[in-house]
């Protein structure tokens, strides 16, 4: 599959989702203190994030 999310935990002992593409990795999240929040997340963007918006807060 080319394309993944990770569940991993840092050298604080928090848990992050990683999401990664052919192996590179696109984002990262913050730290959670459970793995079941972790999966939350990764639920949440699953559910929620084909229809979000794209806002381009870009200079031209």
């Amino acid at each position: 599959m080319a394309h993944k999310f990770e569940i991993w935990k840092d050298k604080k002992g928090e848990y992050r989702v990683r999401f990664k593409y052919n192996s590179e990795v696109m984002f990262s999240s913050e730290g959670y203190t459970s793995k079941s929040s972790a999966q939350n997340a990764i639920d949440s963007i699953k559910k929620n994030g084909p229809n979000a918006p794209i806002e381009d807060n870009s200079a031209s």
